[in-house]
């Protein structure tokens, strides 16, 4: 029997939500200033954790293989058909983001959209999708579907 903590993979889901309303916000009024430049910086981090939070729980609970790396969450959400390869490939160049944002932050260029902002919004819908049909499907539906 499984142990896949769906309350916390749930509350990432609901914290996405959020990171979703604030890219697609600061997408659209994109002016170049440093308020708009910070909002996309700490929401596409923010993208970063809960993507990678939520496939560490899969993995966990689900006892797939162990991931080495932010970019291995990805490869074994896809090999283990959690996600489909678009949504992979997107989420991969979101969590390439993570170390310049995280480590390399005083680089950033915060006076310009990255090519992902207006993007992400719809990707992180589609995987908060697949990762409530995986769940479905293999638990059952949850007493918040």
């Amino acid at each position: 029997m499984y142990y896949v903590n769906r309350e916390q993979i749930e509350r990432r889901i609901r914290a996405l939500d959020d990171v979703r309303t604030a890219l697609t916000q600061v997408s659209s009024d994109w002016d170049g200033s440093l308020t708009s430049g910070m909002v996309q910086e700490r929401a596409l981090h923010l993208a970063v954790e809960c993507v990678t939070d939520i496939g560490s729980y899969l993995i966990d609970g689900f006892i797939m293989r162990d991931a080495s790396s932010y970019e291995d969450i990805v490869d074994i959400m896809l090999d283990e058909k959690v996600v489909d390869p678009d949504t992979a490939a997107r989420l991969m160049e979101l969590v390439r983001l993570r170390r310049p944002l995280v480590q390399d932050y005083y680089d950033w260029p915060r006076s310009e959209l990255h090519p992902l902002t207006p993007i992400m919004p719809e990707t992180l819908h589609t995987f908060i999708q697949q990762i409530s049909s995986y769940l479905d499907q293999e638990l059952g539906t949850s007493s918040s579907s």
